[in-house]
């Protein structure tokens, strides 16, 4: 008589082997993956993230946009002759200024000040501001005092007013110039940011493991503490670079930023205010790819503050 034991494991056998193989559990994202996750599914940071890229290729290339000299000017073509808005990408497509000047063309030309001052200062402000608050932060005692009473009295000179003064202690105001100005008076907000985050992180159990194990203040700084603190920098820090376009084009209307030959947005508004009457065309396409620069920062930095802060999802 056969032995059903037998049987009945030989039955359970090839059942077993076509069992399909249990899911593997999804790999826990970082904050960084999983910020990444949710910014892809917004539309507001695909569409200022596609407008910034925009800029930065015109910027880089603004000859792949127009082949037209933006400082030629042509007495016979001023501002009186309007805009052919049928000659797309044209000279003569947004009209001309006072010197007979391609508007169009010093539009896609002034896109390159803008774009490299205003991420030359977020660059500058964000490693001077954040190195000074995370050393606040971390150490805090007496080094915090002075960092912190030093901070305080840069943060209460006003940034257009403090750079008017900077500035106009040069000769020549150029770009580097301007950098320089804006980066001198504006780290003060990333100094403060920075160092609530620092002390905020440094309770944290991982930090006070890492000391209990021997790791060195520079690791712990920088290993430790700085990947958990950047993120409100960062937020910060994308929201201020639209301020900084702001900021310099309005130094350059105002005489005291940058100045010809340098082609600037500011320069230009500046310009046109004087026909605003007669050809307002010519002070609404500078002042309209300003405006547009700016709210693509500004709409950047807010859908990026809802994907690196929990509290806001």
């Amino acid at each position: 008589m056969p032995d059903l034991t037998e049987k009945k494991t030989a039955e359970e056998i090839p059942a077993q082997r076509t069992a399909p193989a249990a899911a593997k559990p999804e790999k826990a994202r970082s904050l960084g993956s999983d910020a990444w996750h949710d910014l892809r599914r917004k539309p507001i940071f695909v569409i200022s993230a596609l407008l910034i890229l925009l800029l930065v290729v015109i910027a880089i290339a603004p000859g792949l946009f127009t082949s037209v000299d933006p400082r030629a000017g042509d007495l016979r073509l001023h501002y009186l002759t309007k805009p052919n808005y049928s000659h797309f990408f044209e000279a003569d497509w947004f009209g001309y200024d006072l010197q007979g000047r391609s508007i169009y063309a010093r539009t896609i030309y002034g896109a390159r000040a803008s774009v490299v001052v205003g991420i030359c200062v977020t660059v500058g402000v964000t490693i001077l501001g954040g190195l000074t608050g995370m050393i606040a932060g971390y150490f805090g005692g007496w080094i915090d005092t002075i960092i912190s009473r030093v901070t305080d009295v840069f943060f209460g000179i006003p940034l257009l007013l403090g750079s008017l003064v900077i500035l106009n202690a040069f000769t020549s105001r150029t770009i580097w110039s301007v950098v320089f100005a804006l980066v001198a008076l504006g780290w003060t907000q990333m100094t403060r940011v920075m160092r609530g985050s620092v002390i905020t992180v440094k309770q944290s159990d991982f930090v006070t493991a890492a000391k209990a194990l021997g790791a060195g203040t520079s690791r712990i700084l920088f290993k430790h503490i700085l990947p958990n603190a950047i993120a409100p920098v960062i937020v910060v820090a994308t929201i201020a670079l639209g301020g900084y376009i702001a900021t310099e084009a309005t130094l350059s209307f105002l005489g005291i930023g940058l100045q010809d030959p340098t082609i600037s947005w500011g320069i230009d508004i500046n310009s046109a205010q004087k026909v605003i009457r007669t050809a307002p065309f010519a002070l609404f396409f500078p002042a309209g790819m300003l405006s547009i620069t700016v709210l693509a920062f500004i709409m950047l930095g807010d859908a990026v503050r809802d994907a690196l802060d929990p509290k806001l999802r």
